[in-house]
C-alpha cells in the first residue's frame, strides 16, 4: 500500500531547553526564519505524505496556530502591500492535511505514537521525530518509503555517530545486506555499556498497523516511559525489519548544540546573510584568538 500518513510526535517535555520551553514547544524553536517543525511538515509533504497527525501535548497550541490561518494578519499584509510575506504565511497554512491529537501524559515515544492509532487504521505510515530536521539531500522519509515498497516490511533510518555519541541514541544491530541495507536483529535504547555497533536511529520509521498492537502490550522501560525501541525489538523476533543508512544528515534540534549547529549552518546556507554572517564568525574567531 502507499504510504499516505504520518504521525509527527511533538509532545516532549523539552527539559533540555528549559526554561525557554516552558511556555514554548522545543518544536518551535527558530531554525533561521521558520520554526524547526515546519522543516519536518515540509520534509513528510516532499516525501509524498497527504495527511499529517501531530502527537501534542500541554502548553503545545502554539503549534496548531502555527498552521492555522491568521486572518488578521493576512489582512495587514495585503493592506500594506508586502505580498510576499503573505504568500509565505498562506502557503504554510495550506501546506498538508494536518489534524492534532494530545498525548494526555508523558508516557514515552511510543505512547505518543499509539495515541495516533485510529488516525492510521490499516496503513503503513512514517513516523517523523518533531526534533530531528534533514538537510537538503533527497528527504529521509522519501528514501525510507522507497526502502518499503521494494522490502515490503518495516525500515528505520539509522547513521553511523562516534561511539562516544551511542549513548544518546537508541542502536541498531543487524546483517548487512548492501552497502546501505541491514536486516535488524538487535536494537538496544541508549545503551549504557559497551556495543558492537555504532548505527543510531535518526527518528524516522516507516511502519505497519502491528506496531500498535505490540505497543499497547510493552511495559515502560528506560526512563519508565514506553520505548518505541523496545516494541520494534518485539518486532524484528517476530518479522523482517530493516535498517537503512540514509544519504544526507538529520539534525538534533532538540539539544542545545545539536540547535546551534543547525541554526549556524542554515544561515550560511542562505544567500541574503550568508556573506554577512561568514564575515562576522571570521572576525569573531580573529577576537578570541
Amino acid at each position: 500500500m502507499k504510504v499516505r500518513k504520518a504521525i509527527i510526535p511533538a509532545a516532549g517535555l523539552g527539559t533540555r531547553f528549559l526554561p525557554f520551553s516552558k511556555a514554548v514547544p522545543k518544536e518551535m524553536l527558530p531554525v533561521l526564519d521558520k520554526p524547526a517543525i515546519q522543516y519536518i511538515v515540509e520534509e513528510a509533504v516532499a516525501s509524498g505524505i497527504e495527511d499529517i497527525i501531530i502527537v501534542t501535548g500541554k502548553n503545545k497550541r502554539s503549534i496548531e496556530d502555527h498552521f492555522d490561518k491568521n486572518a488578521e494578519l493576512e489582512l495587514y499584509l495585503q493592506s500594506t502591500g508586502k505580498l510576499d510575506k503573505l504568500k509565505l504565511i498562506k502557503d504554510v497554512t495550506n501546506i498538508a492535511n494536518i489534524y492534532y491529537v494530545r498525548q494526555k501524559e508523558a508516557l514515552g515515544l511510543g505512547d505518543a505514537i499509539l495515541t495516533a492509532r485510529s488516525f492510521i487504521g490499516n496503513e503503513p505510515f512514517a513516523v517523523l521525530l518533531g526534533d530531528m530536521i534533514m538537510d537538503d539531500s533527497q528527504p529521509s522519509t522519501k528514501q525510507l518509503i522507497n526502502v518499503y515498497q521494494k522490502q515490503k516490511a518495516p525500515v528505520i533510518a539509522v547513521e553511523q555517530v562516534d561511539r562516544s555519541e551511542i549513548g544518546n541514541y537508541g542502536i541498531v544491530l543487524g546483517q548487512q545486506m548492501d552497502d546501505r541495507l541491514y536486516r535488524v536483529h538487535t536494537l538496544v535504547e541508549k545503551p549504557q555499556t559497551e556495543i558492537s555497533s555504532n548505527m543510531a536511529i535518526m527518528g524516522r520509521y516507516i511502519l505497519e498497523p502491528r506496531i500498535f498492537e505490540i505497543l499497547s502490550n510493552t511495559k515502560p522501560g528506560l526512563g519508565k516511559e514506553i520505548q518505541l525501541t523496545d516494541a520494534l525489538q518485539t518486532l524484528a523476533r517476530e518479522q523482517s525489519l530493516y535498517a537503512y543508512l540514509h544519504e544526507g544528515k538529520l539534525y538534533d534540534v532538540g539539544n542545545k548544540l545539536g540547535y546551534l549547529k543547525v541554526s549556524i549552518e542554515w544561515c550560511l546556507k542562505d544567500k541574503e546573510i550568508r556573506g554577512p554572517f561568514y564575515t562576522y564568525l571570521k572576525e569573531l574567531l580573529a577576537e578570541k584568538e
